[in-house]
């Protein structure tokens, strides 16, 4: 029993879980049903009973509950009643008052919306404008790209894109004007490099062609130049000077950057740069600049003709490297040092050829000078910019030998007119004036002949004074050359005796023999001749002086040369006594062939032969002329003239073809051989000579 009680406590203590589940509205009902039915066997019936009880429970609770509130509910209506037609009436003051509100809200409800609709407009205007505030620094800068481009300043346009790229257009990339903007950028940047090397190539060809406008005026601030007149230059040489009005002291200060505008190059260099194609940009100007160069030392066909052709050669060289040594230096890369030394080099062994060629073409000395005095220049002013030009100074010691050589080919020419002129007789002087002219150009001392009155005669002919003089002349002409080459006294003293020497043993030795085998020189000119020489020969010590003179250098100097003239004339003289025996001999052989001796004669004439009297009277003017000469040379003459004749008699009787002689020929002979003792017998010699002739016949 206590069993059963314990039981049905523990099934009412699971029934009253349950129904509280039940009764929660919140828990699921599934589980709590599914429990009842997997409890104890028929737990669901009795859970039914307990559930019916628990209803009826409720149901009772619920009653009481009416019953207590069931006045109130009644009075509650009872109330209800009553406010019903209340609330009609409040419903018809609220419909009334609704409609009201409606019609008057109609027109709310448009200015709402108008407002609304100014609100959005608003609101979109201040977008815009923000936008656009946005907008306009980008548009503002692509303006002012617009520009920079039509006035031509490219470096500045793209700095003004680098600041479109980086900072404006990312602002509003959203936009399609942006980006518009953002894919012609790259469009303009090539426009900008083409047209800056467009720039850059009308900068080249127009400095190819002005370059020695340029040169001459770096030249002429160096030497002194005068300028050639040119027309106005054109293109990157923007200033362009009148040579009637200029004022010398203000071109001297002229430069590079005075006369050409580089702005083509600094523009290009720094687009390029900015651009980061640099290296390309100096690969080219480099490469176009080493093809202007080969064309700038190619000369003209004709350049040794005139001076002037070495002059725009000279003038278009410095003219170029002179750009270049601005380039170097005002710009940082551009070219180096290396470079224009390597096109230095270049250009220098080609300008050495070049000249070697066209100055062995040039058979004038003034033209020579001129290019002594270019190459000087040209040499002196490159050397301020720093550029070697040792082969330039070597090289004109080349140009000395081929200037001499014109010289000499000048000065023999005018040798050979002097003696063509000269009229191989003794100077006349008719006053003293005259012998002070003739002395002052010649040096020339005679105490006896100083003593003479006037008028007397000087024993040298006129081309003595005439070819002392142009010696002198030849002197000052060779140092010509020397000025402005920084050499030493020494070498200038020597270069000078070396050359007159030259002169001397050469050009006037070879123009004295040419003159001494002329025909149409005779034995009174030949005699004259051998009397210029020795005066000549005694006038080299006063040319010696001279050039000491002119150098100050000491003859005693230890490497000073010294003038063979004594040689020359010597040598000049003895050919000339030489061809006076020649041509004595000659004649004589004239006289000989007239002789027609009769050999079967049976008597003689009594008197010498006619052609021998003619000989006699001959030789006895022609020795007449040698009593000038000294006395070895007439001397000479006559044993020469004397023996050759002895000789020619004694060959006339012993010619084989001659087969007999008659007594009255013998004697006939022995006549002329007496005339010649007769004329003669003043030379024992000569006596003995034809008396041992005779006597072997």
């Amino acid at each position: 029993k206590f069993d059963s009680v314990v039981n049905l406590a523990e099934e009412q203590k699971a029934f009253g879980s349950i129904f509280a589940e039940l009764e929660s509205v919140d828990l699921p009902l599934g589980t709590t049903i599914r429990s009842i039915y997997d409890d104890q066997p028929n737990a669901h019936v009795r859970f039914m009973e307990k559930l019916d009880a628990r209803i009826r429970n409720h149901d009772r609770e619920i009653e009481k509950m009416c019953n207590f509130h069931h006045q109130g509910f009644v009075d509650a209506i009872t109330e209800l009643l009553k406010v019903r037609a209340d609330a009609e009436k409040l419903m018809g003051q609220v419909t009334d008052t609704n409609r009201r509100l409606q019609e008057a809200g109609r027109e709310v409800t448009a200015q709402t919306e108008e407002v609304i609709r100014c609100r959005i407009q608003q609101r979109n205007m201040a977008t815009t404008v923000e936008k656009l505030q946005l907008c306009l620094p980008v548009l503002e800068m692509y303006s002012k790209l617009k520009e920079q481009l039509e006035s031509k300043r490219y470096y500045a346009a793209l700095k003004t894109m680098e600041q479109l790229e980086n900072v404006y257009i990312p602002r509003v990339s959203q936009h399609r004007f942006c980006q518009i903007m953002a894919e012609n950028l790259p469009r303009l940047r090539e426009d900008i490099k083409e047209i800056s090397m467009s720039d850059l190539k009308d900068f080249l060809e127009s400095i190819r062609k002005h370059s020695d406008k340029v040169g001459e005026t770096a030249m002429r601030q160096v030497g002194g130049m005068t300028p050639t007149p040119t027309p106005p230059p054109y293109g990157p040489l923007h200033k362009a000077g009148d040579a009637g009005e200029e004022d010398e002291a203000d071109e001297e200060i002229l430069t590079a950057q005075d006369l050409v505008d580089f702005s083509p190059v600094y523009r290009c260099l720094h687009i390029y740069t900015v651009l980061g194609d640099r290296e390309t940009f100096e690969n080219y100007y480099r490469k176009q600049r080493k093809k202007q160069a080969r064309l700038v030392l190619q000369p003209q066909a004709n350049m040794h003709e005139t001076v002037e052709g070495y002059r725009r050669y000279f003038n278009q060289i410095v003219g170029f490297f002179v750009v270049e040594d601005h380039i170097l230096h005002a710009t940082r890369g551009l070219v180096t040092r290396a470079f224009t030394d390597e096109l230095w080099n270049m250009a220098l062994s080609k300008i050495i050829a070049v000249l070697r060629t066209h100055s062995s073409y040039c058979d004038d000395p003034d033209l020579v000078l001129e290019l002594k005095n270019l190459i000087v220049i040209f040499a002196d002013t490159l050397q301020g910019y720093g550029f070697p030009v040792n082969r330039l100074f070597d090289l004109l010691f080349e140009v000395r030998d081929q200037y001499n050589e014109t010289l000499l080919k000048k000065w023999a020419l005018v040798f050979r007119w002097i003696f063509e002129l000269d009229n191989y007789s003794p100077i006349p002087v008719e006053t003293e004036e005259e012998y002070k002219l003739v002395v002052s150009r010649f040096p020339f001392h005679d105490a006896e002949i100083e003593k003479q009155d006037f008028p007397k005669k000087l024993p040298m002919s006129q081309s003595v004074p005439q070819i002392y003089t142009q010696v002198k002349e030849f002197i000052y002409a060779s140092l010509k050359f020397s000025e402005s080459l920084h050499r030493s006294s020494t070498e200038i003293d020597d270069m000078l005796r070396k050359s007159t020497n030259l002169l001397l043993t050469r050009t006037l030795s070879s123009c004295l023999q040419n003159l001494i085998k002329k025909p149409h020189i005779g034995l009174t000119e030949l005699v004259q001749i051998i009397i210029n020489t020795t005066h000549l020969e005694q006038a080299c010590r006063y040319l010696e002086e001279f050039i000491t003179n002119i150098t100050n250098v000491s003859p005693e100097t230890v490497h000073t040369t010294r003038l063979y003239g004594l040689s020359t004339f010597k040598d000049a003289r003895h050919a000339a006594e030489g061809e006076i025996y020649t041509k004595l001999n000659q004649k004589i052989d004239e006289f000989i062939q007239l002789a027609d001796y009769e050999w079967g004669m049976a008597e003689s004439d009594g008197r010498a032969s006619g052609y021998l009297m003619d000989l006699i009277n001959f030789l006895r003017s022609t020795f007449q002329v040698f009593t000038h000469l000294p006395g070895k040379v007439a001397q000479t003459a006559c044993m020469s003239a004397c023996k050759h004749l002895s000789t020619s008699l004694m060959q006339m009787l012993l010619d084989t073809e001659l087969k007999q002689i008659s007594m009255g020929a013998i004697q006939q002979f022995n006549l002329d051989v007496i005339q010649c003792e007769c004329e003669y017998f003043q030379s024992s010699f000569l006596v003995f000579f034809f008396s041992f002739s005779m006597l072997n016949l």
